[in-house]
């Protein structure tokens, strides 16, 4: 397994459209090595969630994991979408790997039905809601080209990790 690099904004992979895999590819040593080298650069940056174009490739595959009481399971998507999106919004505060040290608040809907493979290509259908829900969208965001900056209303919350850590950690309960 190896860390990739993490493409940063300015990047102008993180600004295009990704590619669907090819289902005949996701069997292969070298897309399973890629999941697993995605796992790893997630985790060794302290990161709940990964997408392909973060580490400069242009395809549908993200990767997360969250532990803890809040937290989601190790999950695989591949050529991802979203069924549904419940009619009731959540504001979380939200940070990238592909953006250093900022955080922001982002509201998106709180519930989402999800479709996508799995890491052996089966199709999987779920509904997810909080921080797992909230994830799911900024993740899939990065296959579409977009960053939560993108999706931020109120930029007066945009902070300096330092900023946030000192004056807004305290009154966030959850953060992705």
């Amino acid at each position: 397994m190896a860390v990739l690099p993490i493409a940063k904004v300015g990047n102008p992979i993180l600004r295009k459209q990704s590619t669907p895999i090819d289902v005949d590819t996701i069997g292969s040593r070298a897309f399973q090595t890629f999941l697993d080298d995605m796992f790893e650069t997630m985790v060794e940056n302290d990161g709940i969630g990964l997408a392909a174009p973060q580490v400069a490739r242009s395809t549908q595959v993200v990767v997360m994991e969250c532990g803890g009481d809040n937290g989601f399971p190790k999950t695989v998507l591949i050529n991802p979408k979203i069924l549904f999106y419940g009619p009731q919004q959540t504001e979380m505060w939200e940070g990238c790997l592909s953006i250093d040290n900022l955080r922001g608040q982002v509201t998106r809907p709180s519930m989402i039905r999800v479709q996508a493979l799995d890491q052996h290509g089966v199709l999987q259908e779920w509904e997810a809601s909080g921080l797992y829900g909230v994830c799911i969208q900024h993740e899939m965001d990065h296959l579409l080209g977009k960053l939560f900056i993108d999706r931020m209303t109120d930029m007066s919350t945009l902070t300096q990790l330092q900023e946030f850590d000192t004056y807004w950690k305290d009154e966030s309960t959850q953060e992705v």
